[in-house]
């Protein structure tokens, strides 16, 4: 009986609602270590040494009579060559306006590109290259 008169005197509890649970507050982030710059490399001697251009680059080559029309027929380096070619692109305007990286070939130079009209600047190296002994 002791234990029914508990039973009756106590009025069964409904669960209370719980508060809606808030997000957690985040906890700052540690920090990574601040990376060390990469050290610097040393710059060149400041003595006045220059790099030594590359024998390949400074042969003199003989131009074929097509592109002799256009950088002459003496025997030249194939940086003059190309130095050459710019100038003549760039005397008579032959670099595209809208694209700065194609050339308008005029007959001249149609002929050291192999007919085609407009190429690019890389390829129009791969092309002259061809014409070069």
């Amino acid at each position: 009986m002791a234990t029914a008169k508990k039973a009756a005197k106590k009025p069964a509890k409904k669960p209370a609602k719980k508060p809606a649970k808030k997000p957690a507050a985040k906890k700052p982030a540690k920090k990574a270590p601040a990376k060390k710059a990469a050290p610097k490399k040393k710059a060149a001697k400041k003595s006045g040494a220059k790099r030594k251009p590359n024998a390949a680059f400074m042969k003199a080559m003989t131009p074929s009579t097509m592109l002799a029309a256009v950088v002459g027929s003496m025997p030249l380096p194939r940086t003059e060559v190309t130095k050459k070619i710019w100038d003549y692109i760039k005397k008579n305007k032959l670099q595209d306006s809208i694209n700065r990286r194609l050339i308008n070939a005029d007959e001249k130079l149609r002929q050291v590109f192999g007919g085609k009209r407009q190429v690019s600047m890389f390829e129009m190296t791969k092309l002259v290259s061809n014409h070069l002994k």
